[in-house]
């Protein structure tokens, strides 16, 4: 059994200013995408230049920060945050929804590719591989506010955390950095190494994404204000992976069967 380093949510104080751990980690995989991307772009034949890299991280952080936070309101605490309407905009503390994030930055995506005259899924398929950058770090960001940790657990390598009481459990946190962070990253970048119908790596980030989310829910404790939702062990996040995971096989079975130049 282990006991969860005890990190200071707040990074740092700046006279009434609190800096918290977890904005940093939204910051830090911003400014690491923009780093990649930029890259990326000063080769010839990118499909974005440097400053419209730039223009398509800002609205897709946009996307981002009111997809989360409204995902969040709306999936996960409706409740709560009806009736404590200014908690809704403390997003420094916590609590964004994946798939809420998700459809902003798709409606961010889209909208972008209207306004360049850029083809959706060749935008989409652009920005994919370093979404995982992003999700690793905001799963760091959980592990050190000690939230969404799992079930209490007896394997060697279970945690205590301070807010989860004395039982030891899962550090699901740290399970979804691997997965969701590290290993989809690894799986889309040697994907992309070779060139791949267009549509198929967004619906490969979807599919792998729905799978590792659905498996660790089984190891994580369910939201404490829903509980389990169907069958008697199905989480929301699970409900909310299986049509992600469905709409991207059938996206990705689709590209690979529509015809091409």
């Amino acid at each position: 059994m282990l006991i969860a380093p005890n990190i200071d949510p707040i990074a740092l104080r700046i006279g009434p200013l609190a800096i918290h751990w977890y904005g940093l980690m939204y910051v830090a995989s911003l400014l690491t995408v923009w780093w990649g991307m930029t890259r990326l772009a000063r080769k010839p034949g990118a499909l974005l230049n440097p400053e419209q890299v730039s223009d398509l991280i800002f609205y897709g952080a946009i996307g981002v920060i009111l997809g989360g936070r409204l995902g969040e309101v709306l999936f996960y605490n409706p409740g709560y945050y009806f009736t404590h309407p200014l908690a809704i905009l403390r997003v420094w503390e916590g609590g964004m929804s994946f798939h809420g994030g998700f459809l902003g930055v798709v409606f961010a995506v889209w909208w972008y590719a209207r306004k360049q005259g850029k083809t959706f899924w060749a935008l989409m398929d652009f920005v994919a591989p370093w979404t995982p950058i992003g999700l690793g770090l905001g799963r760091l960001g959980n592990f050190i506010n000690q939230e969404l940790w799992g079930r209490a657990t007896d394997v060697p390598w279970a945690m205590v955390f301070r807010t989860g009481g004395p039982l030891p459990r899962h550090p699901s946190q740290l399970y979804e950095l691997a997965l969701e962070g590290v290993a989809l990253f690894a799986i889309l970048w040697w994907y992309t190494r070779k060139p791949r119908p267009a549509a198929s790596v967004s619906a490969l980030f979807a599919v792998c994404y729905g799978v590792f989310r659905f498996s660790v829910e089984f190891v994580r404790e369910p939201d404490a204000n829903l509980g389990f939702l169907a069958f008697g062990w199905l989480t929301m996040g699970q409900l909310l992976s299986l049509p992600l995971i469905a709409a991207g096989a059938g996206v990705l079975l689709w590209a690979y069967r529509k015809p091409r130049a």
